[in-house]
């Protein structure tokens, strides 16, 4: 039975091209080695395909039993199945090699490969991704794109114990670092044998090309800088992603902001987001334009979004960058406390940008999300970030992918938004369970607008979420779609000399 399983595991990585025939006994040995088996007899296989986490379960099951496996919970079991297909994965010199050889060729082929193989290494792990619950909720900026992450593994009690008794490591610096790249991991840190990262060189600095382990859109890449610095909105910020968008005219890029509450979740290393999506952000038109002085070859304007975004788009990706920087020193440096605008409190500063770079056919395109984190008494996690009454839904930053108009939503809501369906169809007292107490209001306000069945709840509920999440965005937004906002919106860009 095991050597059944060695054996479709070798198989799958022939078939995917990971490894090549001759390479069929040494992979056969080198799986044998991590489960500490010392014989095999080659099976028969049919001409089944080949599932790939089915195989791997069984590996790890009967690893389990005979003791190799010492611990079966989430954590551990993702340490030894990385381990197993890092035993299968091509060398980095072969992977950057292949990469380029197929970038000569087109872009698109490059990352097309690129992308296949990263989810052939079971770096990313497709059976889990299809789990994420996905939909498309309409609303008056287009439609918004609603994903409830249950692609991340369960926080694991034992290997959080664990992690508690591990002496401090600084080795990789943090989860983007280049040393990841064939890292073993440990139960505090996610293995990474079977990952491999591409060279790129942006703005004539080496940074590495890789892919989301967790895809939260098409082709989800993360562009990362060899150095671990930290993450900074400046003018080399604008030449970066618009150096990157020329390589990879095929592809979206853009960078959380730089301060807290407003930025990442990984600050202190300096990396973008891209991919090939389009999100609803890159879909809206322009509504009120903008002219700069000194950039008459810029067409600029404000976007119709509910947060705050100036749109450039020019031929000449120097000429935006250097806009960009004239718009962000001004923001920088802004105040307008008559719409509690700060730029700074007690030193501390607020105003920072979300940029994000695309191509319009010949044409480069860079949009600039205004932010501030400031915070007031009534709302201590931010004026400008989901307000109380929708944590509900969202509490979590508002960073860049929801800033372009996709909601990542925590997994608890699954569970609580099946109850809640079920509640309303059944016309059940909401505030009586713990799983739909904290909806009640925001059901009870939407609930009379519908005749909510079973067969009709869910559907109605998603479109509901997605209006949260519009709003959420409004939120996040510096300057309100209102006649007050609008104008104080054109007092800052007046502002820009």
């Amino acid at each position: 039975m095991i050597d059944n399983a060695v054996a479709q595991l070798v198989r799958y990585a022939e078939q995917t091209g990971l490894i090549a025939p001759e390479d069929h006994v040494w992979a056969v040995n080198s799986l044998l080695e991590m489960l500490r088996l010392d014989s095999y007899t080659e099976p028969a296989l049919s001409d089944t395909p080949i599932d790939l986490p089915a195989v791997l379960d069984a590996l790890l099951d009967d690893a389990h039993a005979r003791g190799v496996l010492e611990n079966n919970s989430i954590v551990y079991r993702d340490l030894f199945d990385t381990a197993l297909m890092g035993r299968l994965t091509p060398p980095p010199r072969e992977v950057a090699a292949r990469f380029r050889a197929l970038y000569d060729e087109s872009p698109s082929r490059a990352t097309d490969w690129y992308y296949q193989f990263s989810q052939d290494t079971n770096y990313i792990r497709r059976d889990r991704i299809a789990k994420d619950m996905q939909w498309k909720a309409p609303t008056e900026y287009g439609e918004l794109d609603i994903t409830i992450n249950l692609s991340k593994p369960e926080k694991d009690p034992k290997a959080i114990a664990a992690a508690r008794d591990l002496p401090a490591s600084a080795y990789p610096k943090c989860q983007l670092c280049a040393e990841n790249e064939g890292y073993a991991g440990r139960v505090n840190h996610p293995a990474r044998q079977n990952h491999r990262i591409i060279p790129i060189t942006i703005d004539g600095q080496p940074w590495f090309l890789q892919y989301s382990p967790y895809v939260y859109y098409n082709e989800h890449c993360i562009c990362l800088n060899a150095a671990h610095t930290p993450m900074k909105i400046d003018h080399a910020c604008f030449r970066k992603l618009l150096d990157f968008v020329g390589q990879f005219p095929h592809y979206f890029v853009g960078s959380n902001a730089d301060l807290p509450i407003v930025g990442g979740s990984i600050l202190a290393h300096d990396h973008f987001q891209g991919g090939r999506y389009e999100f609803a952000m890159a879909k809206a038109p322009v509504e009120t334009a903008l002219a700069f002085p000194g950039f008459a070859d810029i067409r600029a304007g404000i976007v119709k979004w509910p947060m705050s975004v100036i749109r450039l788009t020019g031929g000449d990706p120097a000429r935006l960058a250097a806009l960009a920087d004239r718009i962000l020193a001004a923001w920088r440096g802004y105040t307008d406390k008559d719409t509690m605008i700060l730029a700074e409190t007690e030193g501390v500063p607020h105003n920072t940008i979300t940029p994000i770079a695309r191509r319009r056919g010949a044409d480069y395109e860079l949009d600039l999300v205004l932010r501030n984190n400031l915070t007031t008494a009534e709302h201590p996690l931010g004026l400008y970030h989901p307000h109380a009454e929708l944590h509900h839904i969202k509490k979590e930053n508002i960073g860049l992918i929801e800033v372009m108009g996709l909601a990542v939503l925590p997994a608890r809501l699954k569970t609580e938004l099946t109850a809640l369906g079920e509640a309303l169809a059944a016309s059940r007292d909401l505030r009586a369970d713990p799983l739909t107490a904290s909806h009640a209001d925001w059901a009870e306000g939407f609930a009379p607008r519908y005749t909510i069945t079973a067969d009709n709840a869910m559907q109605i509920i998603q479109k509901e979420v997605g209006l949260v999440f519009a709003t959420v965005l409004e939120h996040a937004g510096v300057y309100k779609r209102t006649a007050e906002g609008r104008a104080a919106f054109l007092r800052f860009a007046e502002s820009v000399k």
